[in-house]
């Protein structure tokens, strides 16, 4: 085997520190997508075990047991039952929590039994050590007959001994476990032995599962009749015999943990854990530190994202500044400064807070806070027709509405699941963030109350709170319009609190902004350098006239002040004559009630691609207009004034466009998505349409009130 990649399947509980493990052996070598035919995160990457073997680990959903439920947990078991046409491992890497140790061992005894090469990856055991726990490891080891290697991925220890032994797995110097866990064959002794006839080559345990869940696998016509007739003849009970064999491995996993494991007085203190979660889960002191996070995070943005904002804004202007006066006054000139540049500064400037915001994330996720907030919510979100599990895709959606979207499918009750769906693009992405906070640097003053308090943070917290309560609303109104009965129940582990994995959030931080500049900047360029195109071009009878207009104005001027002047109308007149002008003006008359002037519609039809194209646009809009190179896009929207000469950005309008980017639609691969997961148009079309008329409506509320 020596040279070649080998397939590592990565598997284990839910909060076992497998994705800490991922990481660890990983690092920044890595790859999300989805697996074949089913909305759900692939994560895959590349990992040196030694000179001679790289291997590439699959991180399978984390699950319970080889009993599944949910389309993630149906991806883990498709291949362990190695039944996925596309996902081939020919090792397992399993991680378990030796703080929690009684539990992981069920899964990880039918991974043995299964009988593939297994290496198992102990984690948690300085939080295993705190609780009083005591493991021996090599007696453990030799109980379940395959190596066990204790490891920190936080700390890094562990990795290098975890490295060898899969190697030495690889190099097929460790042996599978011989001996089952326990004696599946027993289970069903002549419906194991007809399978096994059937799948030469199945393990004892694996032929029990082809009885169980044959329908699932994709086999033959008459394969599946003839594990069916063998149900039949032996009269296979898949029910009882699951039981009989949970009940088995817990009496053998019972007298393992006597044998090997120490485990203190069950009537000691309460754990730091369970002191911390009287305070953060406490009826009123959970929500007041839960209002306290949020508003920590949306002020972090600003306190931390000022100065390499500036640095990075302030740079694209001088060297616009600088190649405006260095290059021809060309075409191609134009489209650099005023297309490509102008829309490439609008895409970078907003990657210091979009790093911040998922390094924030991230570390509320590791420490165990995130699964609280969904604890702590579930009361409410049951009242307006959803349960503690919508809390998850909707905090994810604070991110980006398309994975949180597709991670509802973990949650059971179909009626949650929509409503769950319906309403999560009302949280505010990432996406919105840029068009946030230009608007509120526009319009918001840096104040700050009592020394700390900003209100331009205020604002940001009130925007994203907008966009929760709005959904809670319209929860509870589609709740009572959608007509499905059906039980719902919310079971949610609560993990251990635990400090953040500064790695992980480093490396989370850099792949969001790479997906960010990347992903988004793509579509952000493409569209500038289309609106350059029709903001500078129009047609040719409307653009002549200007020109000859101007041409005699510019005769008659007598003084450098009177020709700069009307530099600057040329520009103006030119660009509401342009093909994007024309349009803008179109549309003007339906959004001049909430205070937009035609810019403003060209950026709201163009951001039905993408939220964050609004800031693209205007920089190429004001690009186009604007004559001096040095001026930065806040500066260029400040300074922007209607006909009448009043300001464009006041405070009633600022408000009333930053309400509509909360509640709007503005994202086609949401919409993509939604027709996907609810397998039809019906859903997607009534969620647009609700979505805009409610962020028209609100939007001309709010600037009502604020005129």
């Amino acid at each position: 085997m020596s040279g070649r990649n080998i397939n590592i399947a990565l598997v284990g509980n839910p909060n076992c520190g497998k994705s800490s493990l991922f990481n660890a052996l990983t690092g920044l070598n890595q790859k999300v997508g989805n697996f074949p035919g089913v909305t759900v995160d692939k994560k895959t990457g590349q990992s040196s075990l030694d000179a001679a073997v790289q291997a590439t680990i699959i991180d399978l959903p984390g699950t319970y047991s080889l009993y599944p439920r949910r389309a993630d947990e149906w991806v883990a078991y498709r291949v362990m039952m190695n039944v996925d046409a596309d996902i081939k491992p020919e090792m397992v890497l399993l991680v378990a929590d030796a703080s929690n140790l009684k539990r992981n061992l069920l899964f990880c005894s039918q991974i043995i039994d299964l009988k593939v090469p297994v290496v198992v990856a102990l984690t948690m055991m300085d939080l295993a050590r705190s609780k009083g726990i005591e493991i021996d490891v090599p007696g453990l080891e030799r109980e379940l007959g395959v190596p066990v290697i204790p490891v920190n991925p936080r700390k890094n220890k562990g990795i290098d001994q975890l490295k060898k032994a899969l190697t030495q797995t690889a190099h097929q110097q460790a042996a599978i476990s011989r001996r089952d866990f326990i004696s599946n064959k027993q289970l069903a002794p002549e419906a194991v032995a007809g399978v096994q006839q059937l799948v030469p080559g199945l393990s004892d345990y694996a032929s029990v599962h082809y009885l169980i869940n044959h329908e699932n696998f994709p086999l033959a016509d008459d394969m599946q009749h003839n594990i069916e007739q063998l149900e039949i003849d032996n009269k296979f009970n898949p029910t009882k015999s699951q039981a009989e064999e949970i009940l088995q491995r817990y009496t053998r996993i019972r007298q393992i943990m006597q044998q090997n494991v120490v485990e203190p007085d069950p009537l000691q203190k309460k754990l730091f854990t369970e002191k911390l979660d009287n305070l953060f889960l406490h009826r009123v002191w959970g929500y007041v530190i839960l209002l306290a996070t949020l508003f920590l995070l949306f002020q972090s943005i600003f306190w931390l994202a000022t100065y390499p904002m500036d640095l990075i804004e302030g740079s694209f202007s001088s060297v616009q500044g600088w190649l405006a006066a260095k290059l021809p006054e060309v075409w191609w000139s134009d489209l650099l400064l005023n297309g490509f540049l102008a829309g490439l500064g609008g895409i970078l400037v907003f990657v210091p807070q979009i790093m911040i915001l998922f390094g924030l994330i991230t570390i509320l996720e590791d420490t165990g806070y995130m699964a609280r907030i969904s604890f702590l919510s579930d009361k409410l979100m049951r009242k307006v027709g959803l349960n503690g599990k919508s809390v998850m895709p909707m905090i994810s959606g604070l991110a980006c509405a398309v994975p949180a979207i597709m991670s509802a499918r973990n949650i059971e009750n179909k009626k949650e699941r929509l409503l769950t769906i319906l309403v999560t693009p009302l949280m505010s992405c990432s996406a919105r963030l840029p068009v946030f906070t230009i608007l509120i640097a526009l319009a918001v003053p840096q104040t700050y109350y009592f020394g700390f308090l900003s209100l331009q943070g205020l604002v940001m917290m009130g925007l994203y709170l907008l966009g929760l309560v709005m959904a809670l609303i319209v929860s509870y109104v589609l709740k009572i319009i959608v007509k499905m009965k059906e039980k719902s129940f919310f079971i949610l582990e609560l993990p251990v609190y635990r400090a953040p994995r500064w790695k992980n959030v480093g490396v989370t931080m850099i792949e969001k902004a790479k997906i960010f500049v990347l992903d988004a900047g793509r579509i952000i360029l493409v569209i500038s350098v289309l609106l350059w195109f029709l903001s500078s071009y129009g047609p040719k009878e409307r653009m002549a006239k200007v020109e000859e207009k101007y041409a005699v104005l510019q005769e008659k001027a007598t003084t450098n002040e009177q020709k700069e002047e009307l530099t600057r109308e040329l520009s103006t007149e030119k660009l509401e004559n342009s093909y994007a002008g024309i349009i803008g003006k179109a549309i003007e008359p339906a959004i001049k009630p909430l205070g937009y002037d035609w810019k403003i519609g060209i950026a709201l039809v163009t951001s039905f691609a993408a939220r964050e194209v609004f800031v693209g646009t205007m920089a190429t809009l004001y690009s186009v207009e604007e004559t001096d190179d040095n001026v930065t896009l806040r500066e260029k929207m400040h300074n922007a004034t209607r006909e009448d000469g009043t300001k464009v950005y006041t405070l009633a309008t600022s408000i009333s466009l930053m309400v509509f980017y909360v509640l709007a639609m503005q994202c086609m691969t949401t919409v993509g998505v939604v027709k996907r997961e609810t397998k039809g148009w019906k859903w997607p079309l009534i969620q647009v349409g609700y979505m805009t008329l409610l962020a028209y409506v609100t939007s001309f509320v709010f600037y009502q009130i604020f005129l």
